[in-house]
């Protein structure tokens, strides 16, 4: 019987011992040495055909990978997407459920964590005008009364009530940031139809609808899933009923900001500022606006989960353990496409290749 194929594009694993692993239990694997994200800012997005009857896994980490339907239907044994990553929007999961294709990606706490952290300091980081501060320091300035910050937390000595941060999307990433913000005892508001009344309660957040968390934040921080739903959730419209002292932070990806709208709040002050780590067009053109925004945008390279300590590494393991289940025709954990399950267990269930 010939091996079975994996194709690992991007290996998030340098040292190939994971690869080493898999061959040794009986899979070909295709693979190139490399970070993960070497030159990512020089690739384009790119639709990957697999080419192959052979191919029955993929394994991804990259963005610019996008798995369309056409990318499915090249690979007709293909019976798993594994993503190293928690997202998963560069993958075309309807097509794969109606294809009978799982997808499984990598919640592992060292990368949603790793996003509310980041969350945390860039808020901070605006809040408390570090940036500025540091820089008049470093230009021979001092003591200037525009560097004044924000106090975040609510005071008991004279009764100051503290910041309101609205989360949007109380998922692993939302509930987290709300834990770490716990202390400091600021309100926290969150709009998530999707999660049940126990987890608001669970994180001490006030469930509001979205009008109600624009209106009232100071700051408004999304965490939520790229759908057809989320995306250009942060509209003109939106961006209009933010407080004009409020900023805005987008942490889940970058078209669920309207960036056009945003850069126009900013400049006529609707808003106050904007931290960024996921932008539309990635890296930005030269030429945007939102490049001479100077304190009012806070940019990040897409890197918030990257972490020493953290980062994609942990989810080796987690996309291998996939891998094996997959092929021996088990179910793995973590399925994105849930309701698939039956026709995948009808398809290759109990169907071991290795």
């Amino acid at each position: 019987m010939e091996k079975p194929i994996v194709k690992i594009y991007h290996p998030v694993d340098e040292t190939g011992d994971s690869y080493m692993r898999m061959e040794k239990a009986g899979i070909k694997v295709v693979w190139q040495r490399g970070a993960w994200d070497s030159n990512e800012k020089d690739r384009q997005e790119e639709e990957i055909i697999f080419d192959a009857d052979t191919v029955v896994g993929v394994g991804v980490a990259n963005r610019t990978i996008q798995i369309t339907r056409k990318s499915l239907e090249s690979a007709p044994q293909l019976r798993m997407i594994a993503k190293y990553t928690n997202g998963y929007d560069n993958v075309h999961v309807d097509a794969a459920s109606e294809l009978g294709i799982i997808v499984v990606h990598s919640p592992t706490e060292s990368n949603w964590g790793g996003v509310a952290e980041g969350t945390m300091a860039y808020i901070l980081c605006l809040l408390k005008k570090v940036r500025e501060k540091d820089r008049a320091v470093k230009s021979g300035n001092w003591r200037d009364p525009s560097l004044f910050g924000t106090y975040v937390g609510s005071r008991i000595s004279d009764g100051y009530e503290g910041i309101t941060i609205g989360i949007i999307g109380l998922g692993r990433i939302g509930s987290r940031l709300a834990d770490l913000f716990a202390p400091w005892r600021v309100t926290l508001l969150a709009h998530d139809p999707y999660v049940e009344d126990a987890k608001f309660v669970h994180h001490n957040v006030k469930r509001v609808d979205l009008e109600t968390l624009l209106n009232q934040s100071d700051v408004v921080t999304l965490h939520c899933d790229l759908n057809e739903e989320t995306t250009n959730l942060i509209s003109t419209e939106a961006l209009e009923k933010m407080k004009p002292t409020a900023i805005l932070v987008n942490a889940a990806r970058g078209p669920c900001v309207d960036l056009n709208a945003l850069v126009d709040a900013l400049l006529q002050e609707k808003v106050a500022g904007a931290a960024l780590d996921a932008l539309t067009e990635e890296p930005p053109d030269p030429q945007s606006a939102l490049l001479g925004l100077e304190d009012k945008v806070l940019l990040s390279p897409h890197m918030i989960t990257a972490n020493h300590g953290g980062g994609l590494i942990p989810a080796i393991p987690w996309v291998e353990a996939a891998v094996y289940s997959a092929l021996k025709g088990e179910a793995p954990k973590y399925v994105v496409n849930e309701d698939v399950l039956p026709k995948w267990r009808d398809r290759f269930g109990g169907k071991s290749l290795l």
